[in-house]
């Protein structure tokens, strides 16, 4: 089956045929062509040129991506698309799922197919099989792909009824499949995609044949149960990727390289910098130098917040499950939260702040000339994840979050959301990431509030995001259950895109739990709530700002900064002289003690990747001078300690991020 979570192989509505038998197409550039009626999109690319064809993938067809052999029944926009264009890849992915299923079933005769979507450059099949797939099993399913594509088996779709569906899929014996189609509704027509002996379930579009396929790689194998559920059946997952040339494919794979070095639960280990126990699943122990780190962020945010008008609060981890009634989480999502009984009454973990915000907020009566209120809170929360999905920092079942909430009338919603968007711009930078992509979310379909309040809400913000010449991207159902949102996407120095920030526009919750200021006409009125996180989990965020420098933090965030090599222990009383004066000007120093060689005292640093290392001899202490090392850079000369102490602390205070 095609596709992330929502696709459906449910066939896309065509349009009536042109009556008189032709139609005009219109093109990108804005040129029309009159063309007959029942030209494919293939015909129509090679009416243009006969070798322009052979550079397509797919077309969109009044927005609708479609396969090139799609006929043209009727006046439409279209546009080619190139393997090598964003969508392409799309297509080439879950094409090259289907022609992995196929290769398997191959190979694999009584393995049982299930789903195989696109993801972020890869894809991912699941099969249902008694042994897992080994790393030669997976070998061989290349080579077997690569048949296929040799073989060039042109990509059919094809068109039927449900139950013709079911009938078809029940008599290959692949009951997944069956209980997919099972729940389409029992009029909607099924679209299959048909290569060779293959068949699959599938939205579409694909590549025109199988010797289409690009450069492809399968990666790895993991377990993974039907539909997520842990209740359900263990299968098989094969992940892999492609792309539209060996080249492409050569440059992901040294990326992927760069990530496992990179990898942070790696690097935590190797740095000393946290842990995880069996005592306590998901829950992570952070060692000293990686609370410096983590303390580092908060501390950041901290003065960013001070800087930006808010007051800090503080609310419990338990409350009455009366509470997440009221504010909609019961309802929308209580499978992800923990709870405990106190005094014989219900009680829950919070999964999120927000509910704490509005009972401050609502302990006080309020004012309009009060408003707006910014509460700040880097609150601990609790949030069930299955121990399939939990990945290190990046997903953890409790973590803090530089949670903030602001309390304002609709009046004021524009310029607090537009101070928030700068506040978070400018955090970013702080860290270190200035390429940042921007998505609107809007109304799930599990949600609350009228449709009325959330075409406001989504309009507010679509305003904000114009009026700061902020270029976004329309994510249509992801926003809150209880609001829409920004959503911002920082990219890494390996140009992985990760979701941190978010602000959302909330009218419903402050209603649901009576909130309430008195407005200058003296009545009592609802203020308008927005959510906002700078950097989300201040533990993923972690994570990731350890895979952007790959453990060689900048100086200013760097958990030890000065690393003192005395070399002989006749040193050793001036050295510790200098870690007391570098520490009392605020910079975090730790002695070598060890009664190694100098250069293997050097090595040491480097691998603990501490960004200076301060070498201290005969010639230095008669001096008071120190010889300085860079971490990957070498040898940085003679200086005075003074020199040093004020270079170290301008850096410190500037947070610059020396390229190291």
């Amino acid at each position: 089956m095609q596709g992330v979570t929502g696709s459906s192989p449910v066939s896309p509505t065509k349009n009536m045929k042109s009556s008189n038998g032709n139609i005009t197409v219109k093109y990108p550039d804005g040129k029309t062509e009159v063309v007959p009626s029942g030209l494919s999109v293939a015909e129509l690319a090679a009416r243009i040129n006969p070798g322009f064809l052979n550079q397509l993938i797919a077309a969109k067809v009044d927005g609708q991506l479609v396969d090139l052999a799609y006929p043209l029944e009727h006046d439409a926009d279209v546009v080619f698309i190139r393997p090598d264009s964003d969508e392409g890849h799309d297509v080439l992915l879950h094409s090259t799922a289907h022609l992995m299923a196929q290769a398997v079933k191959r190979l694999f005769p009584a393995t049982k197919v299930t789903i195989g979507p696109a993801i972020e450059n890869g894809f991912y099949y699941d099969f249902d099989r008694p042994e897992p797939f080994t790393d030669d099993d997976l070998v061989a399913i290349e080579a077997e792909m690569s048949q296929i594509v040799k073989e060039n088996f042109p990509v059919h779709r094809q068109e039927m009824s449900r139950d013709e569906a079911i009938a078809l899929f029940a008599a290959m014996g692949e009951d997944f499949k069956v209980e997919i189609i099972s729940e389409i509704p029992d009029d909607a027509t099924i679209s299959l995609y048909r290569q060779g002996e293959f068949v699959d379930l599938c939205r579409g579009p694909h590549i025109p044949s199988t010797g289409k396929a690009g450069a492809f790689k399968l990666l790895s194998v993991a377990g993974a149960y039907w539909r997520g559920d842990e209740h359900n059946k263990m299968l098989s997952r094969i992940y892999g990727t492609a792309f539209s040339s060996s080249k492409d494919l050569k440059k992901y794979l040294n990326m992927l390289e760069e990530a496992k070095r990179r990898d942070h639960r790696k690097l935590g280990k190797e740095l000393n910098l946290f842990s995880f126990h069996e005592e306590a699943p998901a829950n992570v122990f952070f060692h000293p130098k990686g609370a410096t780190v983590y303390n580092l962020i908060k501390e950041t945010v901290s003065e960013s917040n001070h800087t930006y008008g808010y007051e800090e609060v503080n609310t419990p981890l338990i409350m009455n499950v009366s509470l997440w009634h009221q504010s909609g989480h019961y309802d929308n999502y209580r499978e992800n939260m923990y709870f405990t009984k106190v005094d014989d009454k219900d009680f829950a973990v919070k999964p999120m702040n927000c509910p704490g915000h509005l009972l401050i907020f609502k302990s006080t009566p309020r004012s309009y000339r009060d408003l707006p209120v910014r509460m700040s809170e880097f609150g601990r929360v609790h949030r069930h994840e299955r121990s399939g999905v939990t990945h290190g920092l990046f997903r953890v079942r409790t973590f803090v979050q530089d949670d903030a909430h602001i309390f304002c009338t609709e009046d004021q919603i524009h310029r607090e959301v537009g101070l928030t968007l700068e506040q978070i711009f400018a955090i970013y930078k702080t860290f270190g990431f200035e390429d940042v992509r921007v998505e609107l979310s809007t109304r799930p379909e599990k949600s609350i509030g009228s449709l009325e309040v959330w075409e406001k809400s989504e309009s507010a913000l679509k305003s904000v995001l114009d009026d700061k010449g902020i270029s976004f991207q329309i994510n249509p159902g992801d926003g809150a259950f209880y609001g829409p949102k920004i959503d911002f996407h920082i990219k890494d120095s390996l140009g992985r895109s990760w979701q941190c920030g978010t602000v959302q526009l909330d009218f419903s919750m402050p209603e649901r739990l009576g909130i309430s200021y008195t407005g200058e006409d003296g009545l009592d009125h609802t203020p308008v709530m927005i959510h906002r996180a700078v950097v989300g989990s201040l533990e993923r965020f972690m994570g990731i700002l350890i895979e952007h420098h790959a453990g060689s933090f900048p100086l200013w965030l760097a958990p030890i900064q000065v690393k003192l090599i005395p070399i002989a222990d006749r040193h050793f009383d001036y050295t510790d002289q200098l870690a007391a004066e570098f520490t009392e000007a605020g910079i975090r120093v730790e002695v070598n003690r060890k009664n190694d060689k100098i250069g293997q005292k050097i090595r040491q640093a480097e691998m603990e990747k501490v960004p200076v290392m301060v070498i201290i001899g005969d010639k230095e202490i008669e001096n008071r001078q120190v010889s300085v090392r860079r971490h990957k850079q070498g040898d940085a000369g003679i200086m005075s300690v003074d020199a040093l102490k004020t270079q170290l602390l301008t850096e410190i205070r500037e947070k610059t991020h020396q390229e190291r």
